[in-house]
């Protein structure tokens, strides 16, 4: 749990921290002058909790666990809108893993985890109009997509908790809540819709610390 801080509202959406990685933490550089007073107090959050914290480079642009995600051994890297793509080829290069750039193209889903979800090492749900045409292509190398519709999209059902197969989700999405079950999946929709007026949702609330279900990560050096 983060303790609130003044002036910091969206500190709440703590997927935005950075990125774990084994017992690193790469941190994030806010785009936004809003955000970037949040980058101190979870650097000294991690710290306390025993991760070694690493910056990204000066002058690039990169949000945490909410522009990269991993599906199976590969980094599923958002940007354009917040994080930019040479800091996520940065990553990849510090940890050894493929990285794919997805562009995101609207402004609603401006971070990846806004409208892509990796479930397990092969299956994802995502919103395929927050993607530009090479993303969409880039996209199909995960074995199993599931599209969510733009209506529940817009009440983020992407944004999910993964729990092996439990998923928590915004109330309100009962198609994809369907489409999951019938992938085996055990689906827990909650009220969540005054983070959304915040833009966020189930998964911008979190960061999972030991390792998504869905990754697998590279082996450290």
């Amino acid at each position: 749990l983060m303790d609130p801080v003044q002036g910091l509202p969206d500190l709440v959406f703590t997927a935005n921290a950075g990125l774990v990685w084994h017992d690193t933490v790469y941190l994030s550089s806010f785009r936004h002058a809003a955000r970037q007073g949040e980058t101190p107090v979870d650097a000294a959050w991690f710290s306390m909790q025993g991760f070694r914290t690493v910056d990204v480079p000066a002058g690039s642009y990169f949000e945490g666990a909410g522009d990269a995600l991993f599906c199976g051994d590969t980094l599923y890297a958002g940007y354009l809108v917040r994080s930019d793509a040479a800091s996520m080829q940065w990553l990849g290069a510090q940890m050894g893993c493929r990285v794919i750039p997805l562009q995101l193209v609207d402004g609603r889903f401006y971070h990846l985890d806004t409208c892509f979800c990796p479930l397990d090492h092969q299956t994802a749900i995502y919103f395929p109009g927050a993607f530009d045409d090479y993303a969409r292509r880039a996209l199909s190398q995960v074995p199993k997509l599931i599209a969510v519709d733009e209506d529940e999209a817009a009440r983020f059902a992407c944004n999910a908790v993964v729990v092996g197969r439990d998923v928590v989700l915004n109330a309100g999405c009962p198609k994809l809540e369907a489409a999951l079950q019938s992938e085996g999946f055990k689906t827990h929709a909650t009220e969540l819709g005054e983070f959304l007026k915040s833009g966020g949702s189930a998964k911008c609330l979190t960061l999972r610390l030991d390792g998504e279900t869905a990754a697998i990560w590279p082996q450290a050096g």
